[in-house]
């Protein structure tokens, strides 16, 4: 893969309520990043409504993208090419970047570069610290749980995923049980940290394989609730909140340690958005120096769905020799591999 100089790319991010635009160099010097999120929006729903979804995006777009050329002190002109997230996301919100992103890419002639969402994820740790080769990425969002091998830039391989539910709609499923306002997952972490495990939940999918399964867990706190209630019992939030989070998060350290132990690895990544979560980082941090393995997790801004993730990986997607034409389309469903 060989290495241009200065090369800036426009990262475009609409896969779900978050329309972003981003500028890095080189995939890994951040130039302006703009968000407009819609979650005091969507709260009101208990979660995202698709069509509410598109229509602000439809709004936001071209502001997000004069803001941060703006911000940038920068033309388009001065733009190498347009990093796009393609999918898998909610159709209607990629459209709206997807359309953005080959229209400027038509006006300017400069490369389109289509980016799948989870790598964008990965290589969000590309901003933190270079890569270190073979590597594993533990992706933990609202619809993917995976544990990734990287033998080089650009080149994955899933040891395994979730065969049900992701861990980050887990999370947000069992914080609605509690009675948490959406988004659900921050507040459910947040309430974890004040009491103790004493509710006995199962460790799901506790076997040798590099899979996950969560629909059992979920589940099982789900008819704890009822009995409780059934009981005439007061639920106890916080400590409900503790016991899910302890078995969830240990049921994910447990898949990570066996693949770091079978690929032997000596680097390990942490993607998606519930690599924001506390409990999560302090785990893989203490798996780190108990194994004696490199961690890397980004900071709290990269977790979250943003464009500047989806620039700095179009930046090793094109050295990589990726590229698409205006018959680009937008993708609900897409393995990464």
């Amino acid at each position: 893969m060989k290495e241009t100089k200065e090369m800036y790319i426009l990262g475009i991010e609409s896969s779900c309520d978050e329309t972003s635009a981003s500028i890095v160099k080189n995939g890994t010097e951040e130039i302006a990043t703009v968000i407009s999120s819609q979650i005091d929006i969507h709260k009101n729903y208990g979660g995202v409504v698709p069509e509410i979804a598109s229509r602000h995006h439809v709004k936001n777009i071209t502001i997000v993208l004069e803001e941060c050329l703006q911000r940038a002190n920068m033309t388009m002109d001065q733009i190498d090419a347009i990093a796009i997230t393609y999918g898998p996301g909610l159709i209607g919100s990629l459209l709206i970047g997807l359309e953005a992103a080959k229209t400027l890419s038509f006006i300017y002639n400069k490369p389109l570069i289509p980016v799948h969402h989870i790598a964008g994820h990965i290589y969000a740790n590309s901003l933190v610290r270079p890569f270190q080769f073979p590597l594993l990425a533990l992706v933990v969002s609202g619809g993917h749980t995976e544990i990734i091998e990287m033998t080089n830039h650009y080149k994955f391989n899933k040891l395994g995923g979730t065969l049900d539910d992701a861990i980050g709609e887990c999370y947000d499923k069992v914080a609605r049980v509690i009675g948490l306002e959406y988004p659900g997952g921050k507040k459910l972490d947040k309430l974890a940290q004040l009491e103790k495990c004493t509710y006995q939940l199962p460790i799901p999918l506790h076997d040798d394989s590099y899979n996950f399964s969560f629909s059992g867990l979920k589940s099982a706190v789900i008819n704890l609730a009822h009995n409780e209630e059934q009981r005439g019992r007061e639920l106890n939030k916080e400590d409900l909140a503790a016991s899910f989070e302890k078995v969830a998060i240990e049921s994910v350290i447990n898949k990570v340690k066996k693949a770091v132990i079978d690929k032997k690895i000596k680097y390990l990544i942490v993607a998606g958005g519930v690599a924001a979560n506390q409990r999560l980082r302090k785990e893989i941090e203490k798996l780190g120096s108990e194994m004696n393995i490199e961690i890397s997790i980004p900071p709290m801004k990269y977790c979250t769905d943003n464009a500047t993730m989806i620039a700095a990986a179009g930046y090793y997607a094109y050295l990589d020799g990726r590229r698409a034409d205006l018959s680009l389309n937008s993708k609900s469903q897409d393995k990464l591999v």
